[in-house]
């Protein structure tokens, strides 16, 4: 049961994040990975937040297969480290140096401060 739950998850981040993405790129244009960079800070957020909430010891029970289903299928597939990855890739291979330094530091600073920050929320909220 546990892998159609993932699955489902999947499906919805999946969704989520191409939706996420298209608004980036509509605000910001595609010449930098804005939507990228986006979509893995608000889903670091998340997975801070509902690890903490949704822990053992945390203040949400959750239903069996509750935790699978948002931490490894909606926002395993919501987040998108593989196109970060390819993305940089890219930005270096065409020369883009600059900007392929300025979204590793961006994508890994933002992204550990947005899961420290949801781990926070949810530890206060626990508290």
């Amino acid at each position: 049961m546990s892998y159609l739950w993932i699955a489902l998850g999947s499906a919805i981040g999946g969704v989520g994040r191409y939706w996420c993405s298209q608004v980036a790129v509509r605000l910001f244009g595609d010449a930098f990975p804005w939507g990228t960079i986006l979509v893995n800070v608000v889903g670091s957020l998340i997975i801070g937040f509902v690890a903490t909430l949704m822990a053992p010891d945390g203040r949400l029970l959750s239903l069996p297969h509750a935790r699978e289903f948002l931490m490894i299928g909606v926002l395993g597939g919501y987040t998108t480290f593989s196109a970060f990855s390819l993305q940089t890739l890219s930005l270096a291979r065409e020369s883009h140096y600059l900007p392929a330094i300025i979204n590793v530091f961006l994508s890994v600073s933002l992204c550990l401060a947005a899961v420290w920050l949801g781990h926070a929320i949810a530890a206060a909220i626990t508290r």
